[in-house]
């Protein structure tokens, strides 16, 4: 059956027409595509920005090497979308992370007053990552928000890993000192 197919054998598969094959890759990866585009500043447009980024991945398969798999490699072209929406506007610090509250529902309900409390301290700790420059803000993104390992980020940022370990230690540093100079405990 189609939907078993591994990433690889899908992007095999695509890479001969089988759009059935590639509808697989797209089912598997438009909730990580839309979240970093989101949490990458494209806000409202992040529907756009998925939907183009799977279009011009269909288009790059022949180029894809699968050197680091599917999912960061796809996210970098994400990233690349969201940079364009960012640069054709002019405002690449400008742009809301919404939606960035939320993105982990719950399996039990919570308790109303802890919720309205994590909710506030999530919607906290995303303002101030969103107040951080581009480059923090993406690896922070990216490592923490999206959950990619130090090679996944680095595929994505088109950066090195090592670059990545010491932009993630300095931007971590940077975070922590906007949230203790707010008085916010355990940072």
């Amino acid at each position: 059956m189609v939907t078993e197919l591994d990433d690889a054998a899908a992007v095999a598969r695509a890479r001969t027409g089988d759009v059935d094959a590639y509808e697989v890759l797209v089912v598997r990866y438009t909730t990580p595509a839309h979240r970093a585009a989101v949490l990458l500043g494209a806000g409202a447009d992040a529907d756009d920005v998925v939907q183009e980024a799977f279009v011009k991945a269909y288009r790059q398969l022949a180029h894809y090497q699968g050197r680091s798999g599917f999912r960061p490699w796809l996210l970098a072209i994400v990233a690349n979308e969201t940079r364009n929406l960012h640069r054709s506007r002019r405002r690449r610090d400008g742009l809301v992370l919404r939606a960035a509250t939320g993105l982990h529902p719950e399996a039990s309900e919570p308790d109303p007053a802890e919720s309205v409390l994590d909710g506030e301290r999530r919607r906290h700790l995303v303002e101030q990552i969103q107040q951080l420059d581009a480059k923090d803000r993406e690896v922070l993104v990216c490592r923490f928000l999206l959950d990619l390992s130090e090679a996944e980020t680095a595929e994505m940022l088109g950066l090195p890993k090592g670059t990545v370990k010491s932009r993630t230690s300095r931007a971590l540093t940077k975070l922590r000192g906007r949230l203790v100079g707010q008085g916010v405990p355990g940072a």
